[in-house]
């Protein structure tokens, strides 16, 4: 479903991204992990279509991006971002953010689409005509990604989706997103600088470090601390200490 060949991406004289290459089956998910600048999300941003590549190759579904997305990419792509206050309009009710890719891909029966979203991610409908201040972090989150699924995609990109949340709301929207990725069989893409994390919802990640893909491990590797690049196995060995403390 995503493959991304050889990517570039250079911000002036910053080389972010430094011949990022990975592959995602249909319905797989993969995790891209690595700390602060190393280049993750510019990864996932670049994919998305918000920044432009200086070198490489993506293609999604078979298909070739360039640097303009259509609408039907937009339909079949959408991202979750790190910040869900920030992410959501302020002065516009659940309902109207919910109704906006609607109308924009031409979606009709936007009133049992909207409850049924709602529905989806364990919101009351209650919460259809409030304003994201109104809502928890956790609840603000569900919205966002609700917003993210209304148009039905196929792809979804994850840029640090619980990061912003308190620990203990963390694992409800983990739990969340890992039923519905079976549920609507979607392929992801998962950046995170939590091992933890991406254990929970990745078959398959790539550690990044200045820019490079370093290491690729399976799942089960992850968890038996199966690491081959020093600095993948240094990031294990503190994801591990910060658990037991």
């Amino acid at each position: 479903m995503i493959d991304v060949h050889d990517l570039h991406v250079r911000f002036g004289s910053n080389h972010a991204v430094r011949g990022v290459s990975f592959r995602v089956e249909s319905g797989g998910t993969f995790g891209l992990v690595g700390e602060s600048g190393s280049g993750k999300s510019t990864v996932l941003r670049t994919l998305a279509g918000l920044t432009e590549p200086s070198a490489g190759r993506m293609t999604v579904d078979g298909k070739t991006l360039g640097k303009r997305r259509d609408k039907a990419f937009h339909r079949m792509v959408q991202m979750v971002f790190q910040d869900p206050y920030g992410s959501l309009h302020p002065r516009q009710t659940v309902d109207r953010i919910l109704s906006e890719p609607l109308a924009v891909h031409g979606i009709g029966d936007a009133d049992r689409r909207i409850a049924r979203g709602l529905e989806e991610v364990a919101l009351p409908q209650t919460a259809r005509f409030r304003y994201p201040h109104q809502l928890s972090g956790g609840q603000r989150q569900r919205v966002a990604i609700a917003r993210a699924l209304i148009a039905e995609p196929s792809v979804l990109l994850l840029d640090e989706p619980t990061s912003a949340l308190d620990v203990s709301v963390q694992a409800e929207v983990l739990n969340l997103l890992a039923d519905l990725r079976i549920a609507r069989r979607l392929t992801c893409v998962l950046v995170s600088h939590n091992l933890a994390v991406v254990a929970q919802l990745c078959e398959q990640l790539a550690v990044m470090q200045n820019g490079e893909i370093v290491d690729v491990l399976t799942e089960a590797e992850l968890r038996e601390g199966r690491a081959h690049h020093p600095h993948a196995q240094e990031l294990i060995r503190l994801s591990r200490e910060l658990e037991e403390a």
